[in-house]
């Protein structure tokens, strides 16, 4: 049911309310913390592998690892990228032992509020949550604004729970009579998130105005494996076929109406620009600022920043100055690198690591979230929120770039590796959460999909699909300045319901001794 779920599409998504059930009702069945332990590995195992078996294969591709390797890495990770079933499942089990005759309740809450704690804490990979799986619900989603995708999970949690409640409360002759009040509880929640986010939409919509605006030109040039065609066609002949190509389609963009600006995806340029290593390097610098010069329209784009010996992973603005006389450039570099294959940690990063896994990464992380400002033609400025790729899955740092005053999200990425996988709509899931928890409308630009335009309530406006090659002009709604609780308060919920988690098993720990003593 959760993998069929973690599609993101109706009516699967409707599994969500009822998924965990099954494994809740094992789990209370646990005679001991180790025997519950046991249940969440399983659990995560499982999960792991029904949910992003498709790792294993994009990692084989990358690395050229065995296959039999790539899963065995997988299962190996999963206890600690899926650390809340575990936790989850012995935080019930101490609550079902410590809990009254009147205390019920204890560890179903506890389990929800342990599992939404753990997530914020423990490392996840993609930062997957099952409050994702609303993305495609119009008002469900809208709730993220208050904790973000987090606040979904604990609400689905919680309708499982009732479900599980009602379900044993049927099986009782004695006891059919309550299985309502279980549900009641579950319709209150479900319809509670409903009226909440029918509520935000229509705000925000309102707050929105879809003539006028930005028009961004979005180019999706679909070439991929750069390694492997520079291997085949040397580094020079594929940079000049990227460029040209991007180019081409650009030009067509610009043909077909205004275009404030122009996006190209994260590394599309696959050198340093701006610090160029080569004659040949300078001069294709030199044409890229030329191209933007004659066009007359702004280009952000992928390609390397260099600072000494040490490069990171960039996005490059090139418009005109304040002046208007000549071009500027600014460069914001990716802070949050994928593990290894982008950036290793000093701690680990030793010739002995190197030699084993000869494509870790040699980029270093950016100093961290950057609002920038730049000029657009006619005098008119913009202040975006650049992402690149893996930076989109934070909900913390986005937030932090937004409170700089952004107006705007700006996504470049590169999904090419996990084309043809669940990946890139999963990646598409957490841009629209980003949008609806910061209220910003958001122009993603991705190599081969899915590059789209969000809106502020969440909603995909406009794309371009996996694998598909195209330029779309996206018009961004005029959207006023709006807050959330989500953007203020950032990560807000984990630590909260650990807390609470703990207190409730430590008054309810209290309260049995203080039964036994009376």
């Amino acid at each position: 049911m959760l993998a069929l779920y973690s599609g993101l599409r109706m009516p699967w998504t409707l599994l969500g309310w009822v998924g965990l059930v099954p494994w809740l009702a094992v789990v209370d069945r646990a005679r001991s913390a180790r025997e519950s332990l046991a249940l969440g590995l399983a659990l995560a195992a499982a999960f792991s592998a029904a949910v992003f078996g498709w790792f294993a294969g994009s990692v084989q591709a990358y690395s050229q690892a065995p296959l039999w390797v790539c899963w065995l890495a997988l299962l190996l990770m999963a206890p600690v990228v899926q650390l809340q079933f575990l936790l989850a499942a012995v935080a019930r089990y101490f609550a079902r032992r410590v809990m009254g005759a009147r205390m019920a309740w204890l560890p179903p809450v506890v389990t929800a509020l342990v599992y939404v704690g753990v997530e914020w804490f423990a490392p996840k990979l993609f930062a997957d949550t099952l409050g994702l799986g609303l993305v495609s619900q119009e008002w469900l989603r809208q709730g993220a604004d208050l904790a973000g995708a987090p606040g979904l999970t604990l609400v689905l949690l919680l309708v499982n729970e009732c479900v599980l409640a009602a379900l044993r409360s049927l099986r009782v002759p004695s006891s059919r009579r309550r299985a309502w009040v279980p549900l009641a509880l579950a319709s209150a929640l479900v319809l509670g998130l409903t009226g909440y986010g029918a509520f935000r939409y229509s705000q925000v919509s309102e707050a929105s105005r879809r003539e006028g605006g930005l028009v961004v030109g979005a180019v999706q040039a679909n070439i991929t494996n750069y390694e492997k065609l520079k291997a085949e066609r040397g580094t020079y002949e594929v940079v000049r076929m990227i460029l040209d190509t991007h180019y081409a389609l650009s030009d067509t963009l610009l043909r077909s109406g205004p275009v404030d600006l122009l996006v190209w995806p994260e590394t599309v340029y696959p050198t340093t620009f701006g610090v160029p290593r080569s004659e040949a390097g300078a001069e294709l610098d030199a044409e890229i600022a030329g191209y933007v010069a004659q066009r007359g329209v702004p280009l952000v784009f992928g390609a390397y920043d260099l600072e000494g010996e040490t490069e990171f992973n960039a996005a490059m603005f090139l418009g005109p100055s304040a002046q208007g006389d000549r071009l500027e450039r600014t460069a914001y570099r990716k802070t949050m690198l994928f593990p290894l294959t982008e950036w290793v940690p000093d701690l680990i990063d030793t010739p002995t690591l190197r030699e084993w896994l000869p494509w870790t990464g040699r980029w270093k992380r950016g100093p961290g979230p950057k609002a920038v400002h730049f000029r657009l033609n006619g005098g008119r400025s913009l202040t975006v929120a650049p992402l690149i790729c893996y930076e989109s899955i934070f909900p913390a740092f986005v937030a932090d770039g937004v409170r700089q005053g952004a107006e705007l999200l700006l996504t470049l990425s590169n999904d090419s590796w996990f084309s043809g996988t669940p990946a890139p709509r999963l990646h598409l899931a957490h841009a629209v959460f980003r949008s609806v928890e910061t209220r910003r409308p958001q122009v993603r630009v991705t190599n081969s999909g899915i590059s789209a335009l969000i809106d502020a309530t969440g909603t995909v406006v406009a794309e371009v699909e996996d694998n598909q090659r195209s330029g779309l002009a996206m018009r961004v709604p005029v959207t006023a300045p709006l807050s959330s609780l989500a953007l203020a308060w950032g990560d807000w919920l984990g630590p909260v319901a650990l807390v609470l988690a703990g207190a409730l098993l430590g008054g309810a720990v209290l309260a049995g001794r203080r039964g036994r003593g009376s």
